[in-house]
């Protein structure tokens, strides 16, 4: 058990290791909230989808669970209010809700920042911004550097149940907003083309906010779900760890000591000679 979790908190009765083979938890509260408490503006359409913008406008994001497709998170980011996205992340319908948190709370930490921060295109070589740096997590964490084919860079967990690819060369702007055709995907699952979940970023999306998702997945720490929750986990591969209940804890002196303090006095225990000199008294005789 992951030694900050408070068992009286969790939200779940197993755990979910490893934690890319979760699924969606399917609130999305927990990832809009870090955009939220910046005091970006929420909207909602009849249909049930969520809208937020940043105050500037150039940030915005969309929860959408009667979208077109499965792309459930979708958030883009614009030099130009009214222009053309600079950069899109999507996070399809089973991708777990943590993976978008984690990407959510770096967006708001960059656009804290500013436009140098939440605009930062990827720079080879540069200090803070070469897409290598995105990776780092994964091989730090013993996943495996591959060449599935050409004009491709991957990296796959040791298990060979998730995987991230970066593609080189020259990708088409607009389908990598729309389709997963785009500059880095990750995913988890058998096969790259069935995958379990996935999540795609296009080429300029800050290496910062990728890595921050890359740091989450690679997390050795389970992730709670629960067990008759079969949606929120990959059936047949992960493995699920039932979450205990507390044992109580150990007394301590003073436990022992107040213990002790509260317990009835014992009785005296009768004095009963074994043994005496004396003669008893005679009894009493009939009377006359």
């Amino acid at each position: 058990m992951p030694p900050h979790d408070d068992l009286r908190t969790i939200d779940g009765d197993v755990y979910v290791s490893p934690r890319y083979l979760a699924a969606t938890t399917a609130v999305g509260d927990p990832a809009l909230a870090p955009l939220l408490d910046l005091g970006w503006e929420l909207e909602h359409d009849d249909l049930g989808n969520a809208y937020v913008q940043a105050p500037d406008r150039k940030v915005r994001l969309g929860y959408l669970p009667e979208g077109e497709d499965d792309g459930l998170w979708r958030i883009n980011a614009y030099k130009d209010p009214f222009g053309p996205p600079t950069w899109g992340v999507c996070f399809n319908d089973s991708c777990p809700t943590e993976f978008v948190t984690a990407f959510t709370t770096a967006l708001a930490e960059a656009y804290e920042q500013g436009p140098d921060a939440y605009l930062a295109a990827p720079d080879p070589g540069s200090a803070g911004r070469d897409p290598f740096l995105a990776v780092v997590p994964l091989i730090n964490r013993g996943w495996q550097i591959e060449h599935p084919r050409w004009g491709v860079f991957a990296i796959q967990s040791a298990d060979g149940l998730a995987g991230l690819e970066l593609t080189t060369g020259r990708l088409d702007p607009e389908a990598e907003l729309t389709t997963r055709d785009a500059r880095w995907q990750l995913w988890a699952g058998t096969s790259i083309d069935r995958p379990a979940w996935y999540a795609t970023a296009s080429t300029d999306t800050p290496v910062a906010l990728i890595k921050a998702v890359t740091e989450c997945v690679s997390d050795p720490a389970p992730l709670p779900r629960w067990r008759e929750e079969t949606y929120s986990y990959v059936q047949g591969m992960a493995q699920l760890t039932p979450i205990l209940p507390p044992r109580p804890p150990a007394p301590t002196p003073l436990d022992v000591q107040r213990t002790a303090a509260r317990r009835p006095a014992a009785l005296p225990a009768s004095s009963v000679p074994r043994w005496s000199t004396t003669s008893p008294p005679a009894l009493p005789g009939p009377r006359r």
